[in-house]
């Protein structure tokens, strides 16, 4: 379960009658405990409470109580011997009108009335395994506001199918937006009286629903109608009282959907919360997530915290600003230079979403210029950063629109909070009416135009937020000039994943620059996009992406075309997980690059530890590997850089998993002992090298073919084969129905084989590597060295071949992804002597010793990085000193210097082969 689903799950619980005896279970099971767990708690086999309760071991102790006794209960919970035997980390009591809880780690503490224990939910979700506490904590009424809210939704259209569709799904949208700023709007005093407008729904209403619709539309009617032409319009004196709030947020048509009882009940649940609460920045991604269907099943995976968008925002530029604001100390001067160098800052999401990295920038930057005003003495000083300074591009119609209304809330709220709320609602309404998020996809749009250089830029502008466009007109920045910073987090989609219209978008971008774009990452668009802007005006950039991008074959297409436009990489984090709402496993692995055409001589490189601390290392370059002291670019090769033997990927079956035999099935063949090895032989691809068991397969070589043919069940599987290829609607597949007794390759060794698996786990301290017979077959998920010297897998499996593969290889998440072009046959060697040869040699031989040793255990057990045996740890530390000494005559420090080692000796073994290289590529308009 997610944040949300728990949020709603345990307000359903506190709004059922208590059930003394049944609450703690019921408590379990909205925070995700599976039947099976409640079943055995409810048995007594895992309950260990010692005082009468329910306790899970490792988790919580709950004891409800008698009314007026739940202070008293909590204390005897954690007294309870049994409590701390069982490693509980929560304790729990409620009488039903009183809940109080303590976390045993932290001793953070909840004291509130029973109904109310749902807006705490935050505090426990480390039972569900969530590991966001903090910021949910702090976000609470985002998502119990999210949950209200697609509760009404869903309920919408339930008795509203056709608002569902395709045709009116903006008219929903329009909806949510509209009920978004009125529940804001009656909390902050923006409409007058707090919760004038839910009551006021309540009031004129009809409790059977039947006029919900028609009162909702009377009240949007009023809202995009000036005072002086209300009478005209007819509107209802019970609906003058709301002001015209205009910013075409309530025009283009009132119609409403109609009302159930129940959706009626949950409109006015959702406007009883305190809207006062809401964070503009969080809540946008959340409510994007209700009007999607194909995200509202995924409910809190889009929320992205504060800290991760500040890893972007604070070293391209708040950082900076912070910076100068220190140095300007109380000169009334050098403070007034800086509010005016910031009220001319752009800040540009070409991939906005719902404008959490637009919100969080305004938010910071507004921060700073209240302090600004605060030294100067000019406390109710109007703020003189706009809004429309902070623009966006985004696909989605509802997202972009959001993200307007978000920053409109955020701008309001630090009115609010640093010129008092009088001076706050002074300006407010009526909102403007330009739209200066732009819907559209951005990588067919002129970035120029939406964001210019000379401060004045074309922009679409529609009759409402979710029309369609009408004509052209011009939104001027309130201050021209100044710099410009652009952000985000842009979608990722690798090449298999991209459509055809999405493959097409990159084509487009690097039209002129590349003809290999089919082979990036779809968010390399953006950086080019914006290198591109960059060569045009003063802009830095920074972008949350994969790190497919910095890795393996995607360096050498994307980042010459960036460095020929001038661009350096001024600040980078080295891969890390994005956590979302969801539990732990959520998450996706990502890098942040900030470029810059002008980065300095002090570039700042930073590592998310497992405490997800940040660590920074200064340096005077960043390469495209994220690497430290140097910008290298390895390319891939199809034979060895150095004197080591040649690597080649296994065997590709396309089979359509008929040669294959998983293990025990090759015995049901009924083949003799002679067939049996004349016609299989053991696989091993990744999984079996790891695990240490090879399956088997159908190998046959065309003089056995008539004999194997023989046996009906080796005969029904190759006729599988060839039915399958014959199907394929792939040329090179169909052309090898003529040989389906076959895998593609049919290569072996004569005397060895070296196996390597494509992933490795990150956590393993050497690549995963091992001698097999040579008669066997590798597969495509593997590679292999043929007959090559045992020497090789001395050089594999030292710790200098990791951090190289780790380097300028790809990576599945943060697990290392082999490549024999790209890692093998590019690493850098000195020239070997026979005595060099030997050594390794003999350190090859000795770490198979070790693992021999430790037979049956497998290379998952053996290289577990808390269970590694001492001697096979021992001969790799021997493997080490003796490779390392080849390059240098001692042990590397640490990895830094492996890496500074290897690029430089790569650079010099490849500078002589090197083409010379071209002009830089002009700039072209593709902005």
């Amino acid at each position: 379960m997610n944040a949300v689903e728990i949020e709603q799950a345990i307000t359903d619980l506190a709004e059922r009658p208590f059930d003394l005896a049944e609450f703690p279970y019921l408590f379990l099971e909205a925070f995700g405990n599976k039947s099976t767990t409640i079943k055995r708690l409810r048995a007594g086999a895992s309950n260990k409470s010692d005082v009468g309760g329910v306790l899970q071991t490792s988790n919580i102790h709950i004891l409800t109580c008698d009314a007026g006794l739940v202070t008293q209960t909590l204390a005897a919970l954690k007294a309870s011997p049994a409590t701390a035997k069982a490693k509980a980390k929560f304790i729990l009591a409620t009488d039903g009108a009183g809940f109080e809880a303590e976390d045993l780690t932290s001793g953070e503490t909840v004291a509130c009335a029973f109904k109310d224990f749902p807006d705490h939910f935050g505090f426990f979700l480390p039972l569900a395994g969530i590991s966001t506490v903090h910021q949910i904590s702090e976000n609470a009424f985002d998502i119990r506001a999210t949950s209200r809210l697609n509760r009404l939704y869903v309920e919408l259209l339930k008795d509203n199918p056709t608002w569902g569709t395709a045709e009116r799904r903006h008219d929903m949208n329009k909806l949510m937006a509209r009920l978004i700023f009125c529940f804001f709007a009656e909390d902050t005093d923006i409409f007058v009286g707090k919760g004038r407008f839910t009551e006021t729904v309540a009031q004129m209403s009809a409790r059977d629903s039947s006029n919900t619709h028609e009162v909702l539309a009377t009240l949007f009617r009023a809202m995009n109608t000036k005072r002086e032409d209300r009478a005209a319009a007819k509107i209802p004196r019970w609906a003058e009282d709301f002001p015209y709030v205009n910013g075409q947020l309530f025009s283009g048509g009132d119609e409403v959907p109609r009302f159930s009882k129940i959706a009626r009940s949950y409109l006015l649940h959702v406007g009883g919360l305190d809207w006062t609460k809401i964070n503009p920045d969080i809540f946008g991604s959340m409510i994007q997530a209700v009007a999607e269907d194909e995200e509202r099943g995924e409910l809190g995976m889009h929320y992205t915290s504060v800290p991760n968008i500040l890893k972007v925002l604070n070293p391209l530029f708040l950082d900076d600003l912070r910076a100068k604001l220190e140095e300007a100390g109380d000169n009334p001067r050098t403070l007034l230079n800086l509010r005016k160098r910031m009220a001319r800052i752009r800040v540009f999401d070409p991939a906005c979403g719902s404008g959490n990295f637009l919100v969080i920038a305004y938010k910071e930057m507004r921060a700073i210029e209240a302090e600004i005003n605060r030294r100067r003495g000019e406390q109710d000083h109007a703020s003189e950063i706009p809004i429309t300074n902070f623009r966006g591009i985004e696909v989605r119609d509802f997202p972009a629109e959001i993200a307007r209304l978000a920053l409109v809330i955020a701008e309001y709220q630090c009115d609010v909070l640093y010129r008092g709320q009088k001076l706050a609602l002074a300006e407010f309404l009526p909102l403007r009416n330009e739209n200066w998020i732009t819907c559209g996809n951005a990588l067919r749009l002129d970035w120029l135009s939406i964001c210019p250089t000379t401060g004045t830029g074309v922009r679409v502008q529609a009759d409402d937020l979710f029309g369609s466009p009408l004509d052209q007109a011009e939104i001027d920045f309130a201050n021209t000039g100044g710099e410009t910073y652009i952000c985000g987090n842009p979608p990722y989609k690798g090449t298999k994943n991209q459509s055809a219209s999405e493959k097409e978008d990159l084509r487009s971008v690097f039209d002129g620059f590349t003809r290999r774009s089919g082979t990036l990452d779809y968010v390399a668009g953006w950086f080019l996009k914006a290198a591109v802007y960059a060569s045009h005006t003063k802009a830095d950039f920074a972008f949350v992406t994969t790190n497919s991008i910095c890795q393996g074959g995607q360096v050498p297409v994307l980042w010459p075309v960036l460095f020929d436009l001038g661009c350096e990489i001024k600040f980078a984090y080295q891969s890390f997980k994005w956590r979302n709402l969801a539990s732990q496993n959520a998450v996706v692995t990502v890098i942040i690059v900030g470029v810059s055409r002008n980065a300095g001589s002090v570039r700042r490189l930073f590592q998310v530890g497992q405490d997800k601390n940040n660590t920074e290392l200064t340096t005077n370059l960043i390469g495209p590997y994220l690497i430290p002291g140097s910008d290298v670019i390895v390319e891939g090769r199809t034979s060895p850089l150095s004197s080591i033997a040649p690597m080649q990927l296994g065997n590709a079956p396309y089979d359509g998993g008929n040669l294959i035999l998983e293990r025990g099935e090759a015995d049901r063949i009924g083949l003799s002992q002679h067939d049996h090895e004349r016609w299989l032989r053991d696989l091993w691809g990744s999984t079996e090298v790891i695990n240490g068991s090879p399956r088997k397969c159908i190998w046959i070589e065309e003089a056995s073919l008539s004999d194997a043919m023989e046996n009906s069940i080796i005969r029904g599987r190759i006729e599988a084969v060839k039915a399958m290829r014959c199907a394929s609607t792939d040329a090179g597949t169909r052309a090898m129905a003529d040989r389906p007794h076959q895998f593609r390759e049919m290569n072996s060794g004569a005397k060895s084989a070296l196996v390597i698996p494509i992933r490795s786990s990150e956590f393993r301290p050497y690549l995963p590597v091992d001698l097999v017979d040579p008669n066997c077959c590798v597969t495509n998920l593997a590679y292999a060295i043929y007959d090559g010297p045992l020497m090789n897998l001395a050089v594999i499996a030292s710790r200098l071949h990791l951090v190289w593969i780790g380097a300028v290889c790809g990576r599945m998440k943060t697990d290392f992804s082999y490549s024999n072009k790209m890692g093998w046959h590019t690493f850098p060697i000195l020239t070997l002597t026979d005595k060099n040869k030997t050594d390794l040699t003999r350190c090859a031989e000795d770490i198979l010793l070790a693992r021999e040793h430790h037979f049956p255990a497998t290379i998952a057990d053996l290289y577990d990085p808390e269970n590694m045996p001492a001697d096979l740890r021992a001969a790799h530390d021997r493997n080490d000193e003796v490779l390392e000494r080849i390059y240098i005559g001692r042990r590397f420090k640490n990895d830094t210097e492996r890496l500074e080692k290897l690029f430089d000796l790569y650079t010099k073994m490849t500078a002589s082969a090197a083409p010379a290289k071209g002009k830089k590529r002009k700039a072209g308009a593709n902005a």
